[in-house]
């Protein structure tokens, strides 16, 4: 099969997924009871005729089929409605948060694939010795700490006693926050960053080098990897060309699903250092039961998710021969 007529396909499949999904993620929302109501319980100033006027407004006096279906209307033309506070257009809530959710995910993402690669294969290389022992400890201690309890330690250290890092938020405008005594816009965007991205990158290159490390101690002891060496193949071209190549297959399908959940964000890092993204958001929205947001922001996850896997299975194919398009 081509590969645009693959491509086709795999969308046309993703239609019924993504209604299916977006119809279990309204009822469950809705099995909750009156938005309305949920949401405005802890407001003592609400009156019943302002709760009708809004369920009016939001047209949930008619019947669930009705509001699913008009929903789905709105959904086909790119309109996630409004939120429940303030009234703000989803849409525009998503694309203001989107980005710096992105920025930290991908950086993240990134470096704690690029240096798994060389950490994974060292240990599996040298196997039981020392350096071995050293990065297992550090990826069993990095997937067993809380991702807030570390993100809490390193505030303390870095922003609180030492001072150097900004605790909290992605911009310290109109008050930069100085770098080696130099304020500019980036300096400033580069030392927000730094704090979340490590614990991004702690919690993901842990996952990562585990893999990696089990992947080549497997690849390793195949017979062709065997012959490799007594034929006189340089070392570092049998590891990284042939052994690699096969051992990294695992560990492409979590970067896949990584980058798919990306926008997700982080909610727990995100709430930790007040990073204003959609993960935040997310948390955010849950707590106060606002519906129109929580749908938009489970339903752009559900399509990166889709794409992400798509896009893995083609690098699949490139990487490996052996996986065929079908």
């Amino acid at each position: 099969m081509g590969l645009a007529k693959y491509i086709i396909r795999r969308a046309i499949y993703m239609v019924p997924l993504i209604i299916g999904i977006s119809l279990v993620s309204f009822l469950v929302m809705y099995a909750a009871g009156d938005p309305i109501q949920l949401a405005t319980a802890g407001n003592p100033s609400i009156t019943e005729a302002q709760r009708q006027f809004l369920r009016e407004y939001y047209g949930l006096n008619d019947p669930i089929p009705v509001q699913y279906l008009r929903w789905l209307d709105h959904f086909i033309h790119g309109d996630f409605g409004k939120s429940l506070y303030g009234g703000r257009p989803v849409n525009e809530i998503i694309s203001s948060l989107v980005w710096e959710t992105a920025k930290l995910q991908l950086i993240s993402i990134l470096l704690a694939f690029f240096i798994s690669i060389p950490a994974g294969v060292y240990s599996a290389v040298k196997q039981r010795s020392a350096a071995d022992y050293t990065v297992s400890s550090v990826a069993i201690f990095g997937i067993s700490v809380p991702v807030f309890w570390f993100g809490i330690v390193l505030i303390l250290v870095f922003s609180y006693y030492l001072g150097w890092l900004p605790s909290a938020g992605a911009h310290g405008a109109p008050y930069l926050w100085p770098v080696f005594g130099i304020k500019n816009e980036f300096l400033d965007e580069l030392a927000h960053l730094v704090l979340p991205v490590t614990v991004l990158t702690f919690a993901n290159l842990a996952y990562n080098v585990r893999l990696l490390r089990a992947g080549m101690l497997e690849v390793l002891r195949q017979d062709y990897i065997l012959a490799a060496r007594a034929s006189g193949i340089p070392e570092r071209k049998i590891l990284y060309k042939y052994a690699l190549k096969n051992a990294i297959t695992p560990l492409l399908t979590l970067l896949g699903l990584s980058i798919g959940t990306m926008l997700a964000g982080a909610p727990v890092t995100e709430t930790v250092f007040s990073w204003p993204g959609l993960g935040r958001a997310y948390v955010t929205a849950s707590l106060r039961l606002d519906f129109p947001l929580i749908m938009g922001i489970t339903m752009i996850i559900t399509i990166m998710i889709l794409i992400a896997n798509l896009v893995t299975d083609l690098v699949y194919a490139w990487v490996d021969p052996r996986v065929t398009i079908d």
